[in-house]
């Protein structure tokens, strides 16, 4: 009893009283995957350029060893933790995902639980049904002390894994109340499409397939139809993060805009140019992407305030990330350099509440 009573201090000390690794330089990341052994065999796809696709899968399971000796190599002061796409999302029948997400966030939970002061986690949801999908949230945010949730984009479903789910229906409201209500962020992460949308779309060309052009073009729809279906309207606090520098959407702003202007007079639920909610409810974040030039004229588009560095371990690399995002100086003051690797994230993230 003595041992359940101070577990349960400790649990409760931690949500409500964060303690991290805030070095006043560092960066914080949080597009970073991790994987249990059973789901990293799995994994497939083309590894960072130089790594094999064994070393890929062994980094993705290790927390307290390879990682955090980059971490502290390379700068990197707190690391938030979520699990390998398509994680949950992947999972067609409802009772098993759900089953299996909290058993993966209590995994994550337990393994981090040594060291908070480097590690924080994101939850893993199954979105069947927004009011489990908001239990589970809850219930990690406020007992395991996790700092929002990662989505590996939509919802697959159906006997055929043929039925898509996205969160940008009525039906989620529930959902997205309980994410403004608990006030924490929720990351949008591309997925492997189902079949045969996979094989139809992308099969004709070769790489097509995952990041080079597959992630961005799905992930991005998504994005776009919690503009247009209205739900920042309807949740004006709601805070949505996506990597990638965007999935390419602050590129294209003012197209997208002008197009869906010409939607209002058809009873489009937007209330707002899709623009504008890339300066009160969408972040973009650096993972994988570290390209100079796009992310000045991402700045000149949504402002820096809304860009926050992460580096999409392992299959970015925490050296390539770091060194990137530490060469910035020539192109960014010393405030707004360090806004973009901590500020901004620790005020999302909530890690000094």
């Amino acid at each position: 009893m003595r041992r359940f009573f101070l577990l349960a201090l400790t649990v409760a000390s931690f949500v409500h009283a964060r303690v991290w690794n805030d070095t006043g330089v560092g960066t914080i990341v949080f597009e970073e995957a991790w994987s249990t052994p059973e789901i990293a065999v799995t994994v497939g796809g083309a590894p960072a350029l130089g790594k094999t696709i064994e070393e890929l899968q062994a980094n993705l399971v290790d927390v307290h060893n390879h990682r955090l000796a980059l971490m502290d190599e390379f700068g990197v002061d707190f690391m938030v933790l979520s699990c390998v796409q398509p994680c949950i999302q992947g999972i067609s029948d409802p009772e098993t995902a759900a089953a299996m997400a909290v058993d993966l966030n209590n995994n994550l939970a337990d393994l981090i639980s040594n060291n908070t002061l480097r590690f924080g986690a994101f939850a893993a949801l199954a979105m069947h049904n927004a009011s489990v999908a908001a239990q589970e949230l809850n219930r990690t945010v406020t007992e395991l002390g996790f700092l929002g949730a990662l989505l590996n984009d939509y919802q697959q479903s159906g006997p055929n894994d043929d039925t898509l789910l996205y969160y940008d229906q009525p039906e989620y409201d529930e959902f997205w109340q309980m994410v403004t209500d608990l006030d924490v962020p929720v990351y949008f992460h591309p997925r492997t499409n189902v079949e045969p949308i996979l094989s139809l779309v992308y099969g004709h060309g070769f790489g097509l397939e995952g990041p080079a052009q597959e992630f961005a073009a799905t992930l991005s729809t998504h994005i776009l139809g919690l503009c247009t279906n209205g739900v920042f309207d309807r949740f004006p606090t709601l805070k949505i993060i996506v990597g990638h520098l965007g999935e390419r959407l602050p590129s294209d702003l003012f197209r997208t805009d002008e197009q869906l202007l010409r939607q209002v007079p058809l009873g489009i639920p937007m209330q707002r140019n899709a623009s504008s909610y890339w300066l009160t409810n969408l972040y973009e974040t650096t993972a994988g992407n570290f390209a100079t030039p796009l992310l000045q004229f991402h700045k000149s588009q949504i402002g820096l305030d809304r860009i926050m560095h992460s580096i999409d371990y392992p299959f970015a690399l925490i050296s390539e990330g770091q060194e990137w995002v530490n060469s910035l100086g020539d192109v960014l003051t010393r405030e707004e350099l360090l806004e973009l690797k901590r500020g901004t994230a620790i005020r999302v993230l909530k890690l000094d509440d």
